[in-house]
């Protein structure tokens, strides 16, 4: 069905209280390639049993930790087959150092829809707010769904960061592990266009590509240990677009360069000619 504007955008999503303990915390930065430096005591701040540190990107995962059912896109005014959709980009404002376990109540809506031709776009926002009332933090991200413009909405922005106009300050190598998507999605992401390679092929793609947010947490992860002496408490935010697909198994090359309070990024596989991944990554220091 085609997207009913007028329904969708502005919607109200329902909301949902959830949980989260320290053994979720581990699992996602596990899911990422922590523990690769298994006798670094900063690589194993993000493992400890009782406290470990959270990478504000745990955000993306926390509300629908445990779930087991592919993801629907189904929201009012829109129905759209999974196989069409892919990550758009990823935001995360974190207000506060999350903390090891806790409870939140997740609430948000449709702020943006664009018709790009062919193709939507499709934007939510959400607030999480802590069992104390306080805000953790906030949430936004876009998903790209292949055959459902023509609903006659906008175009939309095309703005995009731009990258100094010199060397990097830093260019990191990090490799991801083979079965990264089959460990990363115990976190909650169970698409089968990460672990199905039937699947995945007649989604367009040879095999199983890994997910979106794994590869956004990676490099935040990478950012965080290189430029901020891997102090989780010191990202304020990070958000970056999906450029392109990352297969597990290969490398990624993250070239940073670092201007005032941020931290700006791109993303490409080594394996292939450095094909992009992520663009427009910001990381913003606390």
């Amino acid at each position: 069905m085609p997207i009913d504007l007028s329904t969708a955008l502005g919607a109200t999503l329902p909301s949902r209280e959830f949980s989260w303990t320290a053994t979720d915390v581990q699992l996602y930065h596990l899911g990422l390639g922590a523990g690769a430096r298994p006798t670094d005591p900063a690589e194993l701040a993000y493992l400890d049993d009782r406290a470990p540190q959270v990478l504000p990107t745990f955000a993306a995962v926390a509300p629908t930790l445990g779930e087991t059912e592919p993801p629907r896109v189904s929201f009012p005014g829109i129905e759209i087959d999974l196989a069409k959709v892919v990550h758009g980009h990823q935001e995360v404002v974190a207000h506060r150092p999350i903390p090891a376990a806790g409870k939140a109540l997740w609430a948000g809506r449709i702020v943006e829809i664009w018709d790009k031709g062919a193709n939507a776009v499709i934007v939510q926002e959400h607030t999480i707010t802590g069992s104390d009332g306080e805000p953790l933090w906030t949430a936004r991200s876009s998903i790209f769904a292949r055959d459902e413009g023509g609903f006659g909405g906008e175009r939309g922005p095309s703005a995009r960061t731009e990258l100094p106009d010199r060397a990097p300050d830093a260019e990191l190598l990090t490799p991801t592990l083979p079965q990264q998507a089959l460990l990363y999605r115990l976190s909650g992401d169970r698409n089968p266009l990460h672990s199905d390679p039937e699947f995945a092929r007649g989604a367009g793609f040879p095999a199983p590509i890994l997910h979106g947010l794994c590869t956004y947490g990676t490099v935040c992860k990478a950012v965080t240990d290189h430029f901020l002496d891997s102090d989780a408490t010191r990202v304020g935010g990070f958000r970056a677009k999906f450029a392109g697909v990352l297969y597990p198994g290969e490398t990624l090359r993250t070239k940073v360069w670092r201007e005032d309070d941020q931290l700006i990024a791109v993303v490409t596989v080594v394996e292939r000619d450095d094909a992009p991944v992520l663009s427009d990554v910001v990381l913003r220091i606390a």
